[in-house]
């Protein structure tokens, strides 16, 4: 006996529509988490990302591996701090979600996509906002904020009606929209829509302009 089908002809059964949300879910994960290896590192702003997720989308909490991710994050940010080890291992737990190895960052380094100003934007630094986002070849995040404050700008956490400049690391990826940094490029992308003068540029034009 054949099952009731739904206006999609799916069948109807619970546990099967149970079963095929999972999936999609565990797949949006997996997504994510090769977005987040694709630079060769982990910051904490996307390990705290990827527990923020995990924590939205409980119905997956207790199956593979949204469950191993979650207990392992949740461990490591415990005291507020992503360290070096942690983020070794959780690299390591990473791959073995993913399956893959971690992209060469010269590979890595060839966005696609990245929604850049065209043509680069002459950089002004004095009492400018910038929004600095991903890995950066430079230095540090913290080292490269001290750059800008040092010529007089400052730096944002996160893209703002009062953004001058969001600057995206060279360690931008293929994935760069599934990651936690894509976030803050969609946001820029978005308000510059709205018609906010927001300027969306590489860390290599940046550096430039030092």
């Amino acid at each position: 006996m054949s099952q009731p089908l739904d206006k999609d002809g799916q069948p109807l059964s619970r546990s099967f529509n149970k079963t095929r949300l999972q999936n999609r879910t565990l797949d949006e994960l997996i997504g994510l988490c090769k977005g987040v290896l694709a630079d060769g590192a982990v910051t904490q702003e996307e390990a705290e990302f990827l527990q923020e997720w995990l924590l939205a989308n409980s119905q997956v909490a207790d199956v593979w591996p949204a469950n191993v991710l979650y207990d392992r994050i949740s461990r490591m940010l415990a005291d507020g701090t992503l360290d070096s080890d942690e983020e070794e291992e959780l690299i390591q737990t990473l791959l073995e979600i993913t399956g893959g190895p971690v992209l060469d960052p010269a590979v890595a380094s060839m966005s696609t996509g990245l929604p850049l100003d065209d043509p680069p934007p002459v950089i002004i630094f004095q009492d400018q906002q910038f929004c600095l986002t991903g890995r950066f070849v430079y230095g540090s995040r913290r080292e490269c904020e001290s750059e800008v404050v040092a010529r007089g700008g400052s730096a944002q956490k996160s893209p703002t009606l009062k953004t001058n400049y969001v600057v995206i690391g060279l360690a931008g990826s293929r994935d760069w929209i599934h990651s936690t940094h894509g976030r803050k490029i969609e946001a820029a992308v978005r308000l510059r829509d709205k018609g906010i003068p927001v300027r969306i540029v590489t860390e290599e034009h940046w550096v430039n302009s030092l």
